[in-house]
């Protein structure tokens, strides 16, 4: 008996403990075992590299693997340059319609379709590992896996030769060309049990055979290509890149043995999806693509404007369902047709967009344009301006300015209440933050200070925290010096030099008194504005009316009748000055006041008449002492210290670029260095100086309410008047800068007498006295107080300063009196110790 036929009768050895050795029941005994698989190392226990490798594993010679990262990157770059060169060629290869076109409508539309095409591979690689389908067709060059178990054991791989057949060992020579895949493994299994009894077998194919196509025609890369057995059509379209820009989209024939096999047209994969057509390919198989046909071009409001190839009876609905259909924002009552008569002339057309339209024929050379919608309301009337629902309201027959605003509750908007909710209850820091906004510059809201940021690196996760870690840099800076920009460079120099003038203006926010405003938002009831478009000869009217005789009142002159497309705006009071009389404004009297706090000024109130109002002064108030600060001086103060300054700095380099001229030496230039830098850094400290806004009064010494001055009031002015001081002071170029207790037959030699007198290098002609009450009192005023100035009675709270003698030979001459500056800018003694620094 044959020896495969005793697989069932042989019997297992009794020797438990003896080695194992191949039966004819071990299904991996050589007898029954068909196989060409490599073993792994795991199953031959082979653990060293095998004779003649290297300790790598690989053979003497060979060459050690490219570096991955390397490699991927190279590419890349490969990728990405053929990338670009690809939409080089595809601007080159922009057919003759598509230029004239474009030359029409001055844009540039695509090819239909060619957009499938712009990222094919450069090569075409077949995807292995993937399920064949149930018709393919086994042919030469394909790979079998056979798989069989029970009484035989075969894992073989057998590659069908160029006659259709394979060899398996122990079975013989089987013919396997045309063979479906899906009958392969019946058809096996039936051999196979020709020669073995009880067993299972699976079949299916590895690597599958290649073939080679060609294509022609107009595609953008024509030639042979050697392809899978499992493409279609529409994958070697893929590998030749598809149509040219002159090669039909919607005729691709596929050629076998001089029959046409199929006729694609891709209008139907890329509109519906349908393959339909698709067809496998063959050895020898021929792709030809032909000239393209009849071209249209659809421009405007549609989904898809581009360049569309006809077929015979194409209608306008056919090409706009190409397109994708109608934007939502387009015209759909018509669409202009731009069309070439005769190759001759060319005439414009007007389809309207309904069934008869639709179902007209679309001509080769045709333009179809699609308007997009007038973006007009046709019944709708806007409502803008200091309101609390501002937008657009339907119009109705009869409608009135009352009808949009019904009442004073709907004039109240949203910005004054969200300001009027977060007097209370927010965080104490971000309360903090809006309060001193008046000081660092910013109009932040809430919302902005938790807006997230954009970028995951950054420092800070909102705007808030930022605001909290750099408060004094560029929007604080701003407001310290207007005239800079916000660079890192500028912004650390500012805030070194004014570090403790913001942390005072931050501080003096966070009073209460000065979170007591006008609102900037209040309604402007005088005046408010009708826009009107005139749709007869298309011109525009303003119609004003009084917006509280409309509202609170009625009047039918004011309340006016709207039209459709009406824009009313109604104003604030910032945003048109109104009468002074009609303006709220706020004053803040502090100090030695009977009644101190923020008060309202009535219409036309005078300082001395709002003094006399709340109260008076109390009983140990130091008028002549009194500071009345403006913020409009304030401002004007600020900007011609700065042009003062501005122009003195110029001096300076001036003066100093002639000196440059005539120095002789080392020594010459290092002086003039140094004077140069003495020159800046008085400037800079000069520059520290801020302006209050104040007002001197001009009163007397020994003033009463009475003497206060008829002054006409503004928003925001403050009154401070303090307590009576008991000190002069003496600052300067003394032995001795201090404090002394004020005695009225004192003058001002016995105050520089208990300063120890002036020093070796005060400049005695230019002693001046900053008053209590801002004004100053200097030798170089006139004659008489050059004499008299000594002699001089002091008031308690007044200054003496004792500047130091300045270089006579350099620019710095040009300020001949910083008196000067503490008077005309409302500065007071405090603003010594900048300059002095």
């Amino acid at each position: 008996m044959p020896v495969l036929a005793q697989v069932g009768t042989a019997q297992p050895s009794q020797q438990e403990f003896a080695p194992a050795v191949p039966t004819l029941q071990d299904t991996r005994s050589p007898i029954n075992l068909i196989t060409n698989r490599p073993r792994s190392a795991s199953e031959t226990g082979a653990a060293a590299p095998a004779a003649g490798t290297g300790p790598t594993g690989l053979a003497p010679g060979a060459r050690t693997p490219f570096p991955g990262t390397d490699l991927q990157q190279r590419i890349q770059e490969f990728q990405f340059q053929q990338l670009q060169e690809e939409l080089q060629a595809e601007q080159r290869e922009r057919n003759e319609f598509q230029q004239f076109v474009m030359q029409s409508i001055g844009r540039d539309l695509p090819i239909f379709g060619s957009n499938l095409f712009r990222n094919v591979p450069s090569t075409f690689a077949p995807v292995e590992n993937v399920p064949v389908t149930a018709d393919y067709v086994i042919g030469p060059g394909d790979e079998i896996q056979i798989r069989a178990w029970g009484q035989i054991d075969v894992d073989y791989n057998a590659a069908v030769d160029r006659n259709g057949t394979i060899s398996v060992p122990k079975v013989g020579v089987i013919n396997v060309a045309g063979i479906k895949a899906n009958d392969l493994p019946a058809f096996l299994k039936t051999v196979f049990g020709r020669t073995f009894r009880n067993f299972e077998l699976t079949a299916s194919l590895g690597k599958l055979r290649s073939i080679q196509i060609l294509v022609v025609g107009q595609a953008k890369r024509p030639g042979t290509y050697t392809v899978s057995s499992l493409s279609t059509l529409v994958t070697a379209l893929f590998a030749a890149g598809g149509p040219s820009a002159k090669g039909s989209m919607r005729s691709i024939q596929l050629k076998r043995n001089n029959r046409v096999v199929t006729d694609f047209d891709l209008y139907d994969l890329v509109t519906a999806g349908d393959k339909s057509k698709d067809a496998q390919l063959l050895p020898g198989d021929v792709i030809y693509i032909g000239p393209i046909g009849p071209m249209v071009a659809v421009t405007g409001s549609v989904n898809v404007p581009a360049v569309y190839e006809l077929k015979q009876n194409t209608v306008l609905f056919d090409l706009i369902r190409w397109a994708g259909g109608l934007a939502t924002t387009a015209a759909g009552q018509k669409a202009t047709v731009e069309r070439i008569e005769d190759h001759k002339v060319r005439k414009v057309e007007e389809f309207t967009l309904d069934m008869s339209g639709l179902s007209r024929a679309i001509r080769d050379g045709d333009l179809v344009t699609v308007h997009t919608l007038v973006p007009r309301f046709d019944n709708a009337v806007a409502l803008r301006g200091n309101v609390a629902q501002p937008g657009r309201f339907p119009w109705r027959e009869g409608m009135r300015v009352r009808d949009l605003i019904p009442d004073k509750e709907a004039l109240v908007s949203r910005e004054y209440w969200l300001k009027r909710n977060q007097a209370v209850g927010l965080d104490d820091r971000v309360a903090s933050i809006l309060r001193q906004q008046s000081a660092t510059g910013t109009r932040l809201t809430v919302d902005d200070l938790y807006q997230r940021r954009k970028r995951e690196d950054e420092l800070d996760a909102t705007v808030g925290d930022t605001i909290r870690r750099m408060q004094t840099e560029s929007e604080a800076a701003r407001f310290m010096d207007p005239n800079q920009t916000s660079t890192a460079v500028q912004v650390t120099r500012i805030q070194d030099a004014n570090k403790s003038n913001l942390e005072a203006a931050k501080t003096d926010a966070l009073r209460l008194i000065n979170q007591i405003k006008p609102s900037q938002r209040e309604v402007n009831w005088d005046y408010a504005v009708i826009e009107r478009f005139n749709r007869n000869d298309l011109t525009g009217s303003l119609i004003p009316f009084n917006l509280g005789k409309a509202v609170i009142d009625g009047d039918p002159e004011h309340n006016v009748p709207l039209q459709p497309g009406d824009i009313i705006t109604v104003f604030s009071k910032e945003d048109i000055k109104v009468p002074i009389s009609r303006q709220t404004h706020y004053l803040r009297l502090e100090g030695e006041f009977n009644s101190s706090g923020v008060h309202q000024i009535m219409p036309g109130e005078t300082l001395r008449q709002l003094v006399a109002r709340v109260g008076g002064l109390a009983p140990n108030a130091y008028l002549f002492g009194a500071q009345f600060t403006r913020e409009s001086t304030r401002l004007q103060q600020e900007k011609t210290l700065e042009e003062a300054l501005n122009r003195l700095e110029r001096d300076m380099q001036r003066f100093n670029a002639l000196r440059s001229q005539n120095v002789t030496s080392p020594e010459d230039a290092a002086s003039l260095k140094q004077q140069a830098d003495n020159q800046q850094s008085l400037i800079t400290r000069l520059r520290q100086i801020r302006p209050i806004g104040r007002v001197v009064l001009e009163l007397p010494e020994e003033a009463q309410p009475k003497d206060l001055p008829e002054l006409p009031l503004e928003d925001g002015d403050r009154f401070f008047v303090p307590s009576q001081p008991s000190m002069v002071s003496v600052f300067g170029s003394v032995y001795s800068e201090n404090s002394f207790v004020y005695k009225p037959d004192k003058r001002v030699a016995d105050y520089l007498s208990q300063a120890g007198g002036p020093t070796r290098g005060a400049d005695e002609s230019s002693i001046y006295v900053l008053r209590a009450d801002g004004s100053v009192k200097s030798k170089r005023q006139t004659s008489f107080f050059a004499a008299s100035l000594e002699r001089s009675h002091l008031m308690p709270g007044d200054s003496i300063v004792v500047p130091e003698e300045l270089d006579r030979t350099t620019v710095t001459r040009a300020l001949k009196d910083i008196s000067q500056i503490f008077y005309q800018f409302g500065l007071g003694a405090a603003a010594i110790n900048v300059i002095r620094k």
